[in-house]
């Protein structure tokens, strides 16, 4: 059976009441985050340099020969394989001040991601990326100890390298806490992922695996969905119609919201200069981060509806239609086209259907 991989970002906070103990995690943690992003770089700078060797042409012939283990090739000028190398570097810098299970991670992931993008580095279509201070800090799944379910199933409580957190999923609407049970009773795996740092705020990016259920479809069924301005989505099966959503359910929050930014912003003329940047990086960075939160929660239930009646319907196939009218439309009306978001709901709906095993066909 197909497996499927999905993220969901958790709240964590740090399982105890002491401040000198919270107070050294956050350090420690900020600490793990400093070392993965100077190994991050050390990474992409070894694997680069040892596969341009062959273009130093200053160095003898000798130099340039292959890069593999020594022991399985006589040419090799590796003492190890080529990923343990960096490896290597990284137990060397680093071993004593960080978990190595989490340089292991880090290694794998960024290893795998410079041989993907070789070919495009190599001729000069991708630059080497530049890794930043605040780039996640990964672990096993297997890193993640005794997870269990307390208060009611409501939080999860869960050790991490020797640090007691807990989840804080707040009016959670989503699937996470369902999910989290799940990984409890060892019904769904827990994939390599990281822990984010964000404002003094502790975020998991768990990666989770679960076997793709496959769906009964039926190749002579076609669903056409029109992504329309009265409606998000207008689907239609057979004889079927469907209305996912409408207009005055979607822009009524989204427009509350603008109109709290509005009403900050026109209020800062009236502020001197410290009093607008405190104004503006808290309060309306966080109504606008607010907007892109809802927008996106909206396109993710919208979009699912959509692939939940097609799967319940048996449609193989999934047909977005009156596209170019759509977007002649919405030209005409700026307003509904800066509010709608079309392109996130369209990417969504392709994604979900991908892992329904259900073709979408863009007219």
């Amino acid at each position: 059976m197909e497996k499927l991989f999905f993220t969901r970002k958790i709240q964590l906070k740090i399982d105890s009441e002491d401040p000198d103990y919270k107070s050294h995690v956050f350090k420690t943690l900020y600490d793990w985050r400093y070392i993965c992003f100077k190994a991050s770089n050390l990474i992409f700078t070894h694997h680069f340099v040892q596969h341009q060797i062959k273009e130093i042409i200053y160095l003898t012939d000798e130099a340039k020969v292959k890069l593999v283990n020594v022991k399985l090739d006589e040419n090799g000028i590796l003492a190890t394989s080529r990923m343990n190398t960096t490896y290597q570097i990284l137990a060397r810098n680093f071993k004593g001040s960080i978990p190595m299970h989490i340089m292991s991670s880090l290694n794998s992931t960024l290893v795998s991601t410079f041989n993907t993008n070789l070919v495009s580095y190599i001729t000069g279509e991708k630059t080497l990326p530049n890794f930043k201070k605040d780039l996640p800090i990964p672990f096993k799944g297997t890193d993640l100890k005794l997870l269990i379910a307390a208060e009611g199933g409501h939080i999860f409580h869960f050790k991490l390298f020797d640090i007691q957190f807990k989840t804080y999923l707040g009016k959670d609407f989503s699937d996470k806490k369902n999910l989290l049970h799940r990984l409890v009773k060892k019904e769904i795996k827990l994939c390599t992922s990281s822990l984010v740092l964000e404002k003094g705020k502790i975020f998991m990016l768990a990666v989770f695996e679960s076997e793709n259920p496959v769906h009964l479809l039926n190749e002579n069924i076609v669903a056409e969905a029109s992504l329309s301005l009265d409606y998000p989505i207008t689907l239609t099966i057979g004889k079927a119609r469907y209305t996912i959503g409408n207009k005055d359910e979607f822009l009524y929050k989204r427009l509350s919201i603008q109109a709290a930014i509005q009403r900050k912003q026109n209020a800062m003329s009236f502020m001197n200069s410290q009093t607008k940047k405190r104004l503006k990086e808290n309060t309306i960075e966080n109504l606008q981060n607010a907007e892109k939160r809802y927008v996106n929660q909206k396109q993710h239930v919208y979009s699912k509806r959509l692939i939940d009646l097609c799967v319940k319907n048996q449609a193989a196939t999934l047909l977005l239609v009156d596209q170019q009218e759509k977007e002649a439309q919405a030209s005409q009306d700026s307003f509904l086209f800066r509010n709608w978001g079309y392109g996130g709901l369209k990417q969504k709906i392709e994604r979900k259907a991908a892992g329904a095993g259900i073709t979408v066909i863009v007219e």
